[in-house]
C-alpha cells in the first residue's frame, strides 16, 4: 500500500472595487506528482451558480494507493471582509461555505472540515489564483490559537477580540505581524479604536480515500460558485488598459465585443453597463496525475440566454441554448480557464 497525499483546492481572487464585489476561484482534485493513479477522464461542469467535476481514475499498479484527500478552500482575507463585499454565505460563522459535497463509486462520502490561518504574502496582492494555490502563505493558527483569536469569518468577533487585548498585549500580536491597530482619533467626534487582522482563514474538507490496486475509481465533487464580479462597462471597441486586459485574459474577439456593447447597451448611456462575473478554474493542477487526461470535457452553462460568455477555448461547441461543449483527448492544461460572463441589468 502506497501512502499519498491528495487536495482538491479552490483559489482567490482579490476584492474588487466599490461597484464590485471579491469571491472565489475554483480548481478541481489533484495531488504531490504521481506516476501510480491515472486521470482517465475528467468531466468539468460549470454555471454561474454551481461547479461539478466528475473524474475516472485508473490505480496503475499492483498494490492500493490511501491517502488523505483534502479540498481547502483558497485564502479568504479578513481585512478584505471587513471593507468590502464578498461573495460568501451572510452567516459567516458557518462551517460550510460553499455547500460541499463529494461521492466516490456513485455514494456520497462524509467529510470532515477544519480550518487554518495564514498570512499571505504581501508583495503578490493580485497574483494569478494557482500562485495561491502552490503557496498560500504563513501559517499563524499556533500564533492565534496562543492569543486564544477565534478561527472564524465573523470579522466583528475577531475586532472585538483584538480591541479586547491591553497595550503590551496589541504591541505583540502587532509585532508579530497578525494584526494593525489604530488609536481613536480625539479631533474626530465618535471616534473609535480600530483593530484590522492581517491574516486570511483557510477552510479545509477532508477524508480518506484508497484507490484499489489496478482498479478504475469515480470521484464527483461539487459545490456553489462564489466567483467575484460586479458591475461592468464596455465600450466598443476596447481603448482603455482595463478593457484591453479583459480582451486578452478573456479572448474577447471582434464580434464577441461587438455583442457585449450591444446586449448592454443603456437607452440613457453612452456606454455598455450591466453586470459580471469572473470565473477562474485551476487546470494545471491536473498535471500531477500520471500522463495527460485521456478525456477532458467542460460543460458551461452561461443560466440565460441573454447571458454573454467569453472564453480562450479553441473549439469550443455552443449545444444548447445555454450550454458550450469543450473537449480534448490526451490533454495536458497550459493555461488555467478564465470565463467572462455578462448580464445585461434585466435579465
Amino acid at each position: 500500500m502506497r501512502p499519498i497525499l491528495l487536495s482538491l483546492c479552490l483559489l482567490p481572487l482579490p476584492a474588487l472595487a466599490n461597484d464590485g464585489f471579491g469571491g472565489l476561484s475554483a480548481t478541481g482534485l489533484t495531488f504531490s506528482q504521481t506516476e501510480d493513479v491515472a486521470l482517465e477522464t475528467e468531466d468539468l461542469f460549470i454555471s454561474p451558480g454551481r461547479i461539478v467535476v466528475s473524474y475516472q481514475f485508473r490505480n496503475l499498479t499492483d498494490a492500493d494507493v490511501t491517502g488523505e484527500v483534502i479540498f481547502p478552500l483558497p485564502p479568504v482575507p479578513l481585512g478584505a471582509l471587513m471593507q468590502s463585499d464578498f461573495n460568501l454565505p451572510e452567516d459567516r460563522n458557518q462551517e460550510d461555505l460553499v455547500s460541499f459535497t463529494a461521492k466516490v463509486a456513485g455514494r456520497p462520502v462524509a467529510t470532515g472540515i477544519d480550518r487554518i490561518a495564514v498570512i499571505e504574502p504581501r508583495e503578490e496582492a493580485g497574483r494569478a489564483p494557482a500562485l495561491s494555490y502552490d503557496a498560500p502563505g504563513r501559517d499563524v493558527t499556533a500564533d492565534l490559537e496562543a492569543w486564544g483569536i477565534p478561527l472564524t469569518l465573523d470579522v466583528d468577533r475577531v475586532a472585538a477580540h483584538l480591541l479586547a487585548l491591553s497595550p503590551a498585549e496589541r504591541a505583540a500580536v502587532a509585532a508579530a505581524g497578525l494584526a494593525e491597530f489604530y488609536p481613536a482619533d480625539p479631533a474626530m467626534e465618535g471616534s473609535t479604536d480600530e483593530a484590522y487582522p492581517r491574516w486570511s482563514i483557510v477552510t479545509r474538507y477532508h477524508w480518506t480515500q484508497t484507490f484499489p490496486a489496478g482498479q478504475p475509481l469515480a470521484i464527483e465533487h461539487g459545490y456553489v460558485n462564489r466567483a467575484p464580479g460586479g458591475i461592468f462597462v464596455w465600450q466598443h471597441p476596447p481603448r482603455d488598459d482595463w478593457s484591453l486586459d479583459l480582451a486578452r485574459q478573456y479572448c474577447i474577439d471582434e464580434a464577441t465585443s461587438k455583442g457585449i456593447a450591444k446586449r448592454l447597451k443603456q437607452a440613457d448611456m453612452d456606454d455598455a453597463v450591466g453586470m459580471a462575473l469572473f470565473i477562474d478554474y485551476v487546470l494545471r493542477t491536473a498535471n500531477s496525475w500520471a500522463g495527460p487526461i485521456r478525456l477532458f470535457r467542460l460543460t458551461l452553462d452561461k443560466g440565460s440566454e441573454r447571458n454573454l460568455v467569453s472564453l480562450c477555448a479553441d473549439g469550443i461547441k455552443k449545444t444548447g441554448p445555454t450550454t458550450f461543449v469543450w473537449e480534448k483527448r490526451d490533454f495536458t492544461p497550459k493555461r488555467d480557464l478564465a470565463i467572462l460572463l455578462v448580464s445585461p441589468m434585466s435579465n
